[in-house]
């Protein structure tokens, strides 16, 4: 088969699909710029935005909004959920899920109802409990995270040190400042804070606040016997 006949053979498959899904109550807002397998379930209400592409074994539910611009591979999507110019990749979502924009679920990903991953998020064989936010510039990796925790800017679940990969847990009701390092494998428990800034190395007990901080000291006049000038 040349490749004319083999791109006229692919559009006419994709165009049949989406027509499929069109009738079954599938809202595509153009046809001609969404890229959908035969295998890929989605339900009745949901909304495809353009430059999307779902394949393998995805199922979406009821009354979503993918894309635009989303990738999405083997993923099972719950009801009522925003997937906003993302890639996803063998995750578990479940009801009123928000991801996006510029996300990225890996492999073992799992999350609970009304979660929210936003911008420049990246999530590894994570678990991740009912209402917690990790809003913008996280990694978690190789994480079981509870309930309506809050993951501050800059946030990384150091996972790996070069050889081996660790798993920590983080527990309900936890806030985690903005740019903490949690070097696995430690334990956060229920409603732990550590403080912005912090490296945490040992676990922090239920409703501690851990301060892990070099102590700042201010050198006067160092810039005028430098010689910096401001420009």
């Amino acid at each position: 088969m040349n490749y004319a006949s083999y791109a006229s053979e692919k559009k006419s498959q994709r165009e049949a699909t989406n027509m499929r899904l069109m009738e079954s109550g599938v809202k595509l807002e153009d046809p001609s710029a969404c890229y959908i397998d035969e295998s890929v379930f989605i339900a009745p209400g949901t909304v495809i935005l353009p430059n999307t592409t779902i394949s393998g074994a995805t199922v979406i539910g009821e009354n979503c909004v993918i894309g635009p611009n989303t990738v999405i591979t083997d993923c099972r999507i719950r009801n009522g959920c925003t997937i906003m110019c993302s890639y996803l990749m063998g995750a578990n979502i479940g009801n009123e899920v928000s991801v996006g924009p510029f996300s990225y679920l890996r492999p073992g990903t799992v999350l609970s109802d009304r979660v929210k991953i936003g911008d420049f998020v990246e999530i590894k064989n994570a678990t991740i409990g009912e209402g917690t936010k990790a809003s913008h510039l996280t990694y978690i990796g190789d994480c079981d995270v509870g309930r309506f925790c809050n993951f501050g800017c800059g946030t990384v679940v150091v996972n790996y040190n070069g050889k081996e990969k660790f798993r920590s847990r983080i527990g309900d009701n936890a806030f985690i400042g903005c740019n903490t390092n949690l070097v696995s494998p430690v334990e956060v428990g229920n409603r732990g804070y550590t403080a912005a800034g912090s490296t945490v190395t040992n676990d922090v007990p239920e409703g501690a606040l851990a301060i892990a901080r070099a102590q700042q000291k201010n050198i006067v006049g160092w810039v005028d016997r430098k010689g910096y000038l401001n420009k």
